[in-house]
C-alpha cells in the first residue's frame, strides 16, 4: 500500500462552468501515484479514487489528471472550504491516501 502522501498546496479556482476549486498535487506526489497505480487504461478519464484530509475535514473523491501541469488535480468541496475557512489563494496542508489497489 502506498504510504499516506502529505504536502502543501495552493487552492485555485477553475475559470469555467461550475466554479470548481482545486489543488494541484506536487510533481513528486504525482510520480509516486503513477508508479503505484501503473497504467491509467481502464479508469474513467484517468481519475483515481482517494481519501483526502485538510484540517479536521476528510472526504473521499477522485483526483483528475491534468495535462497542463502533468500532475493531478484534487477537487476541494465547498463544504470543506467552508468548514476549514479556506478559499482560492490559500495554502493548505493536505493528506492523501489512494483507495485503489496497486497496478489498477
Amino acid at each position: 500500500m502506498l504510504d499516506l502522501l502529505t504536502f502543501s498546496g495552493d487552492l485555485w479556482l477553475h475559470q469555467g462552468p461550475g466554479g470548481w476549486t482545486f489543488i494541484t498535487l506536487p510533481s513528486d506526489c504525482a510520480e509516486q501515484i503513477r508508479f503505484y497505480t501503473g497504467s491509467r487504461k481502464g479508469r474513467a478519464w484517468g481519475m483515481i479514487k482517494v481519501s483526502a484530509r485538510i484540517g479536521s475535514s476528510s472526504w473521499d473523491t477522485t483526483i483528475w489528471p491534468d495535462k497542463a501541469s502533468g500532475s493531478f488535480l484534487l477537487p476541494v468541496k465547498a463544504a470543506v472550504r467552508k468548514k476549514e475557512k479556506i478559499a482560492a489563494g490559500d495554502t493548505v496542508e493536505v493528506s492523501l491516501q489512494l483507495l485503489v489497489p496497486p497496478g489498477f
